[in-house]
């Protein structure tokens, strides 16, 4: 009884564990983001140091240094502008056309130059840089935005939280997948238990059938009986195969879809009027698992039966389509299905009548699909005028 509460407090403990390392890793980052970003201010600052003395500086005074230092930025997008907001120089944009002044450039490039500038007035404070010529101060501005590495360390938060989101995702998957799967084994454990169990009377009631015969009973009444018990335990072996890959052999579609038919039909209400629209030596095979094929046809006709109320009209027809597979043409004379609900009344779970699990057409499409590699659908369905649905088989 506890394992399902560790494997839940496991679960919580991975994902509380996965956000505490997103976070520290968050949290460093945005740390490593700052000091980036100051070591890039401070760069800055002494290319603006280094800028004011190379301006500054007489003819015959060495500015080899300065030079150096303002020519190893090599990263940082700049721009330098007078106190009246025109632009002087510029460096590491997109377009290094440093042979003429702004003015005489094309007025595209003085637009891009223009914009620049402006993101840079809003991305960081410019840089001050008084300069004084033959007593004359004036003061240029140094802007500037940040590198290219600083750009995309920007986004790798985004990036991390992603592959955590992908992460979790995988995760999830994972845990939900096991959880089917224990669902499944036990439902398939259940199944095949109450095999196991009707099984014991089966042998009891064929044993009092014989009784019946020696007491002479009514042998049209024995043979009915025989039937139902033979029904009783095709059920026990639909049960008994669930979860399990079945057997599939070859054989004539035809007969075994009016095998299961005719059992229906005999046992419905007689306002229902049951039509099997091919020729009964008509031959066209296909490999199916007998008892789950029988299965299938009953979960079609069952369905057909509800959605006509119990009063109506249900077809069969069987034929070969394109040399290649085996079609089943199940129609009834119902309300029929809206073109929204072609897929859904396929699922687990829907139903549309008050009493009811909503798994027969589930269970009738994973029988086809799956272990048939067949195909099952709605082959046309009028406000009604009732439902055809379709299934196909490989023929062979």
């Amino acid at each position: 009884m506890n394992l399902p509460l560790n494997k839940n407090a496991l679960r919580w403990i991975l994902i509380a564990t996965a956000f505490v390392v997103v976070a520290l890793i968050l949290w460093n980052t945005n740390i490593f983001f700052q000091k980036f970003k100051q070591e890039e201010r401070q760069k800055m600052e002494v290319l603006a140091a280094a800028y004011k003395n190379f301006s500054t500086a007489d003819l015959d005074v060495d500015v080899s240094l300065e030079n150096k230092i303002i020519e190893s930025n090599q990263n940082i997008p700049m721009i330098v502008t007078n106190d009246e907001g025109k632009i002087k120089l510029w460096a590491n944009l997109d377009f290094e056309r440093m042979d003429l002044s702004y003015e005489s450039l094309p007025h595209q490039e003085r637009m891009y130059l223009s914009n620049q500038l402006a993101k840079m007035k809003g991305e960081n404070k410019p840089l001050i840089v008084p300069i004084e010529t033959s007593g004359v101060i004036f003061t240029d501005y140094i802007y500037y935005k940040d590198s290219d590495i600083l750009n995309k360390l920007q986004y790798y938060p985004i990036a991390l939280l992603l592959i955590l989101l992908l992460f979790g995702t995988v995760i999830y998957l994972v845990f939900k997948s096991n959880k089917i799967a224990e669902q499944n084994k036990l439902w398939a454990g259940m199944a095949k238990e109450t095999a196991h169990q009707i099984g014991t009377p089966l042998s009891s009631l064929l044993g009092w059938v014989e009784i019946l015969r020696m007491e002479k009973t009514d042998e049209n009444t024995v043979l009915e009986i025989e039937k139902d018990i033979e029904r009783l335990n095709t059920i026990a072996e639909r049960f008994s195969k669930i979860g399990s890959v079945p057997k599939l052999t070859r054989h004539n579609i035809v007969v075994e879809t009016k095998k299961s038919f005719d059992y229906y039909a005999s046992r419905a209400s007689k306002l229902i009027d049951f039509h099997f629209d091919t020729e009964e030596d008509t031959s066209v095979h296909a490999m199916i698992n007998q008892q789950l094929y029988s299965w299938v046809i009953e979960n079609l006709v069952k369905n057909a039966i509800d959605a006509m109320k119990g009063k109506g009209t249900i077809r069969i027809k069987v034929q070969s389509k394109d040399g290649k597979f085996v079609q089943i043409l199940v129609s009834d004379s119902g309300k029929g299905i809206p073109k929204h609900l072609y897929k859904k009344i396929f699922e687990p779970g829907y139903t549309t009548k008050k009493r009811g699990w909503g798994l027969g057409l589930s269970l009738t499409k994973r029988i086809i699909e799956d272990y048939h590699n067949g195909k099952i659908y709605v082959e046309k369905s009028d406000n009604g005028n009732g439902t055809t649905m379709s299934v196909l088989l490989h023929e062979i």
